[in-house]
């Protein structure tokens, strides 16, 4: 039995925002993010990892769901590819 490769997986966001994942051995292809503006004023974040672009589009639909139910004001819905990246360094 092979041992599946542990690594780190990072999306840049188009805003710039870095989130990166791992150690993992799943093979996760995108990053997607909600970002809900609530009618107090405050955001809220929600996010997640998927096995492929398709699966990423698919959590849009959910989103607008969640919008009408919760009441936010507005949201957004963003994807960005993972992509492998070293694993990082000690903090200091």
């Amino acid at each position: 039995m092979t041992k599946r490769r542990r690594r780190y997986l990072t999306a840049t966001m188009p805003d710039g925002y870095v989130k990166t994942i791992g150690p993992t051995a799943d093979s996760f292809t995108h990053y997607w993010r909600i970002v809900a503006e609530l009618e107090n004023g405050k955001t809220e974040v929600f996010w997640g990892h998927t096995r492929s672009l398709a699966e990423a589009r698919k959590k849009r639909a959910p989103a607008q769901d969640a919008a009408k139910a919760r009441g936010w004001k507005s949201f957004a819905f963003e994807i960005a590819e993972l992509v492998e990246t070293p694993a990082p360094g000690p903090e200091g």
